[in-house]
C-alpha cells in the first residue's frame, strides 16, 4: 500500500504550474482620495497590466500540460481496458 502511494500517478500535481493572478488595483470610491493617490493607483494599474501577460501565459502553459496529461491518461486507460477489463 505504501509503495502505491509513493509511485501513484495521482501525485502528478507536483508537475503542475501554479498560476497566480495579479492583484487587482484598488481605486477608492471617493474622488478626492483617488486624486490624492493617483500616482500610486496609476502604478498599481501598470503593474497589474504587466503581470497579466505572464499570468495568461502561465494559464496557457498549464492548459497545454493538462491536455497532454489527459491524452496520456486516456491512452493508459485504453491499454488497461484492453489488457485487463475486456479479457473478462
Amino acid at each position: 500500500m505504501c509503495l502505491f502511494f509513493f509511485f501513484s500517478p495521482a501525485l502528478s500535481w507536483a508537475q503542475e504550474n501554479v498560476c497566480f493572478p495579479p492583484e487587482r488595483p484598488f481605486v477608492p470610491a471617493e474622488i478626492e482620495s483617488a486624486r490624492e493617490y493617483r500616482d500610486l493607483i496609476y502604478n498599481d494599474f501598470q503593474l497589474y497590466f504587466s503581470e497579466l501577460g505572464s499570468y495568461l501565459q502561465c494559464l496557457d502553459e498549464e492548459r497545454g500540460r493538462a491536455f497532454r496529461e489527459g491524452q496520456e491518461v486516456t491512452e493508459s486507460y485504453r491499454r488497461f481496458f484492453n489488457q485487463v477489463v475486456s479479457v473478462d
